[in-house]
């Protein structure tokens, strides 16, 4: 038997690993989870653990690690809005630097995550659908989020507006087709001419709409999240959340105003609700921490999807980079968008935005929630993936009393 504080050492495809664990919105103090190869096969008090499919000889032969008085254990993060990090970006479509990101953010504690992808030129969104389709198959990423290009002008953002488009049928289409199966979401401004059969064509193929960058009204909002809602629901997919999603609430759209309320409020009410899922780019830049600990509040850890949004400059120093094809600087932390000054994305990991939710006055059991259970269950992996939990993915994270990174296990294997 080999017994380690340091898990880098544990290497037998048998682990036990004893410490606080965070799951299920609950805490288990003097907690356990073994590991038999990829798989949870016990997540609880280790007073309790008698599992037979782990008996004495398999114990014999595991790796036992031993977690830090007051570090704890927390189920592998997802995150199901990310361009990318550590000089690799998604929208560019780059092989090379795409499997560096992709490995940065894995051991920066996103054990499972969608490329997103930017409004571009028809032909390079096709040419990165088809990169991420390869490693989506290959189990490097759950899928791949399309934030565009039917999206609204005036809400554009840091989306290049020389390329944003009425919804297309047809391009959708194609879209699709080159996605074989791993387009997971696809971002769309509700009031767009035609956005309507967008939204068909959407969950006709088991694709979240979501609504974002939109200018639209409350009642145009609604509208459309009932009807992707209705559509997911009939549409008979396994695995499909039968729930819509909003893109960074808050960002990309009109502020709420008492007398005129935009689609936030039909985002909240949706969410509040249980018909619709929110992102929060709760990284201490996108949204001010008040609001995020309303939204909360408002609509309840289980509608909240905590998401970083990152690009490339996530994991690196303040410098220039790249958001697909708009040049973009960072400067203390914060990506603008040459071009316009507009927020390029975010620079933080999804553990850094986790703790600074926490930070912000959201009781930590929720923060993981919405960083595990409630985006697995967007992707439609809640038997997979989101939780401690036995015969789902051995994904786990050690994070200190800071909520500080020790180390990662991602499908049974230590990352770092």
């Amino acid at each position: 038997m080999s017994e380690a504080n340091s898990p880098v050492s544990a290497t037998s495809a048998k682990k036990l690993i004893f410490g606080s664990v965070i799951t299920d919105r609950g805490v288990i103090e003097a907690g356990l989870v073994a590991v038999a190869g990829d798989r949870i096969v016990y997540a609880g008090r280790a007073d309790h653990f008698d599992e037979p499919d782990f008996g004495p000889a398999e114990v014999d032969l595991a790796d036992i690690v031993r977690v830090p008085a007051g570090h704890m254990i927390l189920p592998g993060l997802v995150d199901v809005h990310n361009h990318g990090g550590n000089g690799g970006d998604f929208p560019s479509g780059e092989e090379s630097s795409a499997r560096a990101a992709v490995d940065f953010l894995h051991r920066a504690g996103t054990t499972t995550l969608l490329a997103s992808m930017v409004t571009a030129p028809a032909e390079d969104l096709i040419a990165g659908i088809g990169l991420y389709a390869k490693m989506t198959a290959e189990g490097l990423l759950a899928g791949i989020h399309l934030e565009g290009p039917f999206l609204s002008h005036a809400r554009c953002g840091a989306q290049n507006p020389d390329y944003l488009l009425d919804p297309d049928l047809d391009l959708t289409a194609r879209l699709i087709d080159a996605g074989q199966g791993s387009i997971v979401t696809m971002t769309y401004a509700p009031e767009l001419p035609g956005s309507a059969d967008l939204v068909d064509l959407l969950t006709a193929h088991g694709i979240t709409p979501s609504v974002g960058h939109t200018d639209c009204d409350t009642a145009v909002a609604a509208e459309s999240l009932a009807q992707a809602r209705e559509g997911l629901n009939s549409a008979g997919f396994d695995g499909v959340s039968g729930r819509p999603t909003v893109t960074h609430l808050f960002n990309g759209m009109p502020p709420m105003h008492h007398r005129s309320p935009g689609p936030v409020a039909a985002c909240l009410r949706a969410a509040k609700a249980g018909r619709a899922a929110v992102e929060l780019v709760a990284d201490g830049t996108h949204l001010d921490p008040e609001t995020v600990r309303t939204v909360f509040a408002l609509v309840g850890a289980d509608n909240v999807v905590l998401v970083t949004d990152s690009m490339a400059a996530a994991g690196l120093a303040d410098g220039r980079y790249m958001l697909g094809p708009s040049p973009v600087t960072v400067a203390d932390g914060v990506a603008t968008l040459d071009a316009t000054g507009s927020i390029a994305g975010g620079t933080a990991t999804l553990l850094e935005v986790v703790r600074r939710t926490v930070a912000a006055g959201v009781k930590l059991t929720d923060a993981v929630h919405a960083a595990t259970a409630v985006p697995a269950g967007v992707l439609g992996l809640t038997d997979e993936i989101g939780a401690l939990r036995r015969g789902l993915r051995a994904d786990a994270l050690v994070v200190d009393p800071e909520l500080g990174l020790a180390h990662v296990l991602r499908a049974g294997v230590w990352l770092n």
